[in-house]
């Protein structure tokens, strides 16, 4: 978020302000979720900017303890379901200041695996919780390299607790990538937003 003017910097509409060395973030696109079983973003993303972050605030699940998750296509592809080495990290903390923790989640992490990855894991559906973060997506229209991506969220996470989670990987493939779709593991997207924005 180099560049950006302090003040603008949580915005989600417009143009938000930068520096004359570059950094301006432009908004694209923005969805707003109603007991959706996926949100997909299917245009907008091509070689206009090098970077595009979608950024999800206060992901709610309509069904506990479930995973908000994503994966991205090809072309005018709709089988979500490229191929991806990631890595995932997770910070703990439950309300009775009990079993914080920090480790690696083997579990969540994918090796050359085709499945949604996991960003905001196992969020409560009570009216109080869900989660929120940002996922950067870098050169999507490369036709050389790889994809790279890095996300970090915030979570209450059903225990009840405090949840970080770090995630980072490539979509192993030099073929564009034009759309991307976000839905939880199990049941609906109760509400929430999801906001793309191309950076320059």
């Amino acid at each position: 978020m180099s560049g950006i003017i302090a003040q603008n910097s949580g915005r989600h509409t417009g143009l938000v302000k930068a520096a004359s060395a570059g950094g301006e973030w432009t908004l694209i696109q923005t969805q707003t979720a109603s007991g959706d079983s996926t949100i997909s973003f299917t245009s907008g993303i091509d070689s206009t900017y090098d970077e595009y972050c979608f950024k999800f605030i206060s992901i709610h699940p309509e069904t506990n303890s479930q995973s908000f998750t994503f994966q991205a296509d090809t072309g005018t592809n709709t089988s979500y379901n490229q191929t991806m080495t990631t890595t995932y990290f997770r910070a703990y903390h439950n309300e009775a200041d009990a079993t914080p923790a920090f480790s690696y989640d083997t579990g969540r992490d994918q090796a050359q695996g085709t499945a949604f990855l996991t960003l905001l894991g196992d969020c409560g559906s009570d009216n109080d919780e869900g989660g929120s973060g940002t996922l950067h997506i870098f050169s999507p229209s490369s036709s050389t390299f790889v994809k790279h991506f890095i996300a970090t969220t915030s979570s209450s996470h059903q225990a009840p607790a405090a949840r970080h989670e770090l995630m980072a990987g490539y979509f192993n493939t030099t073929t564009a990538l034009t759309r991307f779709q976000f839905k939880m593991a199990s049941g609906d997207i109760d509400a929430g937003t999801i906001s793309l924005f191309g950076i320059g």
